[in-house]
C-alpha cells in the first residue's frame, strides 16, 4: 500500500508538470512581441522540436530504464529534466535584446523539458495505475484532471507575471516547486509501481500487440488537435481577432480549465455511465469546436471555443492510456511510455508545422483551425474501432 505521502508526491507531481509543460505557449506573447524576443511564427514553432524529440526518446526510454533501474529513479530524472528547463527559461529574460543567442537557450530549455515530461508523465501515470489497481480509469483520470489543473493555471499566472512585468517568475517558481518535490520524493520508498514495472514482460516494437497500434493512432492524432488549440490560440486571437495578449491567455486558461473539470467530471460519472462511451463521444465534439474556433470574434467568443475545445479533449489522453494499461496489463508501464511518445509526436508536428504554414505559405490561423476538422475526422473513427474491439469497461 503506498503511504499519503508517495500518493500526494505523484499527484502533486501532476501539477507541477501541467504548469511546466503550458509555460512556453501560455507566454507565445512574449517570444513573439517586438518587445519580448521577437521571434517569427516559423522560429516560436521551431522553438519546440527539441522538446518532442526528448519527450518521445524519454517515453520511449523510460520503460526500460525503470526495469533496470526503478521506476523511482526515472521520476526523479524527469523532475530534473523540468528543473533544469524552467531555470533556463528564466535566464533566458537576459538575453532579451539578442535573439539568436536567446533561440539556443531556448532550444536547450524546450529539449530539457521534453525530456522531464516525457519520463516523469509516463512514471506519474504507471504509478497511479500501480497505487489503485482496482480503480484505473478513476486514478487515472484524476491524475491527468491534476496535470490539467496545472496546464490551466499556466496561462493565468503568466498573465498576472507579465502585468507586473516579470514573466521570469513564473518558471522560476516552477523551478522551486519541482526542487521541493524531488527533495521529498527521496525520502519516500515509492516501490510499488518500480516493483510492477520492474516485473513486466520485455516487449520490442515488432512484437507489440496489433491493437496497440489503434491506440498509438489515437494519442497520435490527438496531439495534433490539442496542440492546435494549446500553441497556437494565442497568436490566433491576438493577430487575427484583435483580442488582447491577456484577454487571449485568459482563453487559453480557459481551454485548460475545460479539461481539467472535463477530467473530473468524467471520472465522478465514470460508475454511471460507461467510459468507452465517452471516448467514442470526445472526438464528435471535437468536430464541432474546431468550426466554431475558426469562425469566433473577440475575447468572448475565444473564451467560449476553446472553453468546449478543451472540454472535447478533456478525457481522450487519459482514457486512451488506462484503456491499454488494462487491455494489455502485463505492459501497463511500456503502454503509458509509448502512447506518450506518440503523443508528443503529434504535438511536434502541430507545433512545429503550423508555423511554416501560416508565415511562408500565408494560411490565416482561422483557416487552419477550420482544417483541424480534417484531423477529428479521423480520430472519430479510430475511437469506434478501439471500443469496438476493446474489452468490456465500466
Amino acid at each position: 500500500m503506498a503511504s499519503r505521502t508517495e500518493i500526494g508526491v505523484v499527484y502533486g507531481a501532476a501539477v507541477a508538470q501541467g504548469l511546466a509543460l503550458v509555460t512556453f505557449p501560455a507566454a507565445s506573447s512574449i517570444f513573439t512581441s517586438p518587445d519580448g524576443f521577437g521571434f517569427d511564427s516559423t522560429r516560436y514553432g521551431a522553438m519546440f522540436v527539441p522538446q518532442v524529440a526528448f519527450a518521445i526518446l524519454a517515453s520511449a526510454l523510460a520503460p526500460k530504464l525503470a526495469r533496470r533501474l526503478g521506476l523511482r529513479r526515472v521520476l526523479l530524472a524527469g523532475f530534473a529534466g523540468n528543473i533544469v528547463s524552467m531555470t533556463l527559461l528564466a535566464l533566458s529574460r537576459l538575453l532579451i535584446g539578442a535573439p539568436d543567442a536567446a533561440f539556443a537557450v531556448l532550444l536547450f530549455a524546450t529539449a530539457a523539458l521534453g525530456f522531464g515530461f516525457g519520463a516523469t508523465v509516463m512514471a506519474l501515470n504507471t504509478y497511479a495505475e500501480a497505487f489503485f489497481p482496482a480503480w484505473i480509469d478513476r486514478a487515472v483520470l484524476i491524475l491527468n484532471a491534476l496535470l490539467g489543473l496545472g496546464t490551466a493555471l499556466a496561462p493565468v499566472l503568466v498573465a498576472l507575471v507579465v502585468a507586473i512585468g516579470a514573466w521570469w517568475l513564473l518558471p522560476l517558481l516552477v523551478a522551486c516547486v519541482v526542487v521541493l518535490l524531488s527533495g521529498i520524493a527521496l525520502t519516500q520508498p515509492l516501490r510499488a509501481s518500480a516493483d510492477a514495472a520492474a516485473g513486466e514482460v520485455s516487449v520490442g516494437w515488432a512484437n507489440l500487440p496489433r491493437r496497440f497500434w489503434l491506440y498509438a493512432a489515437a494519442v497520435f492524432v490527438y496531439g495534433i488537435a490539442e496542440t492546435l488549440n494549446g500553441n497556437w490560440a494565442v497568436l490566433y486571437l491576438t493577430t487575427e481577432r484583435g483580442v488582447s495578449a491577456g484577454g487571449a491567455a485568459f482563453a487559453l486558461a480557459a481551454f485548460w480549465v475545460m479539461v481539467t473539470l472535463g477530467r473530473v467530471f468524467i471520472a465522478l460519472i465514470s460508475g454511471l455511465v460507461p467510459a468507452r462511451w465517452i471516448y467514442a463521444a470526445l472526438p464528435a465534439l471535437l468536430l464541432f469546436t474546431f468550426q466554431l474556433a475558426s469562425r469566433v470574434q473577440g475575447q468572448t467568443g475565444g473564451i467560449v471555443a476553446l472553453g468546449l475545445a478543451g472540454l472535447a479533449c478533456s478525457a481522450f489522453l487519459p482514457l486512451s492510456i488506462s484503456f491499454g494499461g488494462k487491455e494489455f496489463p502485463y505492459l501497463s508501464a511500456m503502454v503509458a511510455g509509448e502512447l506518450i511518445a506518440f503523443y508528443q509526436l503529434g504535438y511536434g508536428v502541430a507545433a512545429f508545422a503550423i508555423g511554416p504554414l501560416h508565415d511562408p505559405l500565408g494560411l490565416a490561423f482561422s483557416t487552419i483551425f477550420a482544417a483541424g476538422t480534417l484531423v477529428a475526422l479521423p480520430l472519430v473513427a479510430i475511437a469506434y474501432f478501439i471500443v469496438r474491439g476493446g474489452h468490456e469497461r465500466g
